[in-house]
């Protein structure tokens, strides 16, 4: 009898050699373990950890897991009445908190190189009669970039990752305070830290040589995982450092940010170090962590950049600008994605190196879509979107950057002029708060026919109760003060 996989057409054109490669790995490479990984919708990592012997059955079958990671806040604390019948969300599919299956996309598999006898593999959300998961976001990027596939076209995005590296204290790896254990809808303290440098020097080589060995062991983790790390730079805060990646295909981009934040994290731990993609921490020196998302549509077959001009004194082609358009049309209701915590809308400051409207130009970092190379550079050529937050959840940011394009492209808009004085610009400002961008986000046609209303839905509700525990927790939306509470809610869950 077929296995899960094959029964629901499940198995990529390549899995027959894939799985005996695997096999053959498992062996060799005296792996004993594999974690069977997930994004949740915040982004974070999940994973269940299996025997080899239970892998090798999985990529026949899948592996059972409960769907809870998904009815839960940020927190842990439940959202949904999942033992009623729709599961408290009027889904039939939902009733009694029921089993999904973890497909693994076998072309992520890979050895970490931190955890000896230890694989890792991304995994793919289904029900047990094979329909995909709705609440995955991994799914909801799946759909977007086929969308452009269907067209012949490729979305190549290359990232730019700020994080916040801190020394931790001695004896702080095995041992917590009871301050920092938490309870579902209430998290722990976050842990202290202590800092190992003054701060805005910025590219300062000194800084880079005081981790160097750290810094080291990021790289050769980054090529052992197949990830296409090009720099380690110090940035401008204190402990704030930023990594760029060559461009990937959407999908590729998005799991390599997903898999890059969670290995430098458990990196840094073993090493004494706690890094920490949160926006903006509440700690002396620090300075907001942005995600600079780079991207490029690509013709399928030649690989030609089309957003190339053929005119000198052109930013983009037509279909460039077209795609330019979209972005800025919905670059309100897309915030929502791009910047999904609460303390991500501190950065968004006049002169902060962070846009606070829609707007774009060429080669000019205080806009929110600055666009680079030209006629005479087309593999350069791309628009570069500095609204992103490093804590965001990499599936939704790059598929809110496709649909939002794509309607662009179909409804053929028009960009207005470019702006040299972004920050003085007579247009609408971006969402100042998380409740004024979902706000935006619910009243988005877009992104309900193109995420699906039961998506949106329920995406609203994941992320205004984590508004109503900072509200409840005293929490003041406005200014640049950063709360105890968000230090405690993201410091160490991103």
């Amino acid at each position: 009898m077929k296995g899960f996989i094959q029964r629901h057409g499940l198995a990529a054109p390549d899995d027959a050699i894939r799985v005996s490669d695997i096999a053959h790995r498992l062996d060799a490479e005296g792996i004993r373990l594999v974690r069977m990984a997930w994004s949740d919708s915040h982004g974070h990592a999940r994973a269940k950890m299996v025997t080899a012997a239970a892998f090798r059955s999985a990529l026949e079958d899948g592996y059972g897991s409960n769907v809870a990671t998904f009815t839960l806040d940020a927190s842990g604390g439940r959202l949904f009445k999942s033992f009623t019948p729709g599961g408290g969300m009027g889904l039939t599919e939902m009733t009694g908190s029921p089993s999904l299956i973890l497909v693994p996309d076998l072309s992520t598999f890979c050895a970490l190189p931190w955890a000896e006898g230890v694989g890792w593999v991304l995994c793919d959300e289904y029900f047990t009669d094979g329909q995909p998961f709705f609440f995955s976001s991994r799914q909801i990027l799946r759909k977007q970039a086929r969308r452009l596939a269907e067209r012949g076209q490729i979305l190549n995005v290359g990232l730019e990752i700020e994080w916040h590296l801190s020394r931790l204290p001695e004896n702080r790896l095995d041992v917590l305070e009871e301050s920092e254990i938490g309870e579902p809808g209430n998290r722990g303290r976050a842990v202290a830290v202590r800092p190992f440098e003054p701060g805005f020097s910025y590219h300062a080589e000194g800084v880079i040589d005081r981790v160097q060995p750290l810094l080291s062991r990021i790289e050769a983790t980054c090529r052992a995982l197949g990830l296409p790390l090009r720099s380690i730079e110090n940035e401008w805060g204190s402990g704030q450092f930023e990594c760029t990646f060559a461009p990937q295909e959407a999908l590729k981009a998005a799991d390599a940010c997903f898999l890059f934040r969670s290995a430098v994290r458990q990196v840094c731990c073993r090493e004494g170090f706690h890094a920490s993609f949160m926006c903006w921490p509440k700690l002396p020196g620090a300075y907001p962590n942005g995600w600079h998302l780079h991207q490029s549509v690509v013709d399928a077959d030649d690989g030609r950049n089309l957003w190339t001009p053929q005119d000198s004194t052109a930013a983009l082609s037509p279909f460039g600008m077209a795609f330019l358009a979209g972005l800025m049309h919905h670059a309100a209701a897309a915030t929502a994605f791009s910047t999904p915590t609460i303390n991500g809308y501190r950065r968004f400051r006049p002169d902060s190196l962070a846009p606070d409207r829609p707007t774009w130009c060429h080669d000019h970092k205080g806009v929110m879509l600055r666009v680079l190379g030209g006629k005479d550079d087309p593999p350069a050529t791309r628009i570069e979107n500095r609204a992103g937050e490093a804590a965001a959840n990499p599936y939704l940011f790059v598929a809110s950057q496709i649909a939002a394009g794509l309607d662009g492209i179909d409804r053929r808009l028009t960009p207005p002029p470019p702006e040299e004085d972004p920050y003085n610009a007579d247009v609408p400002k971006l969402p100042n708060t998380l409740p004024n961008a979902l706000e935006t986000l619910e009243a988005s046609e877009l992104f309900a026919d193109q995420f699906g209303q039961r998506y949106l839905d329920y995406y609203l509700i994941l992320k205004r109760a984590e508004i109503a525990r900072f509200e409840g927790s005293g929490g003041r939306h406005e200014g640049e003060a950063v709360s105890q509470w968000e230090q405690d809610e993201y410091f160490d869950a991103f």
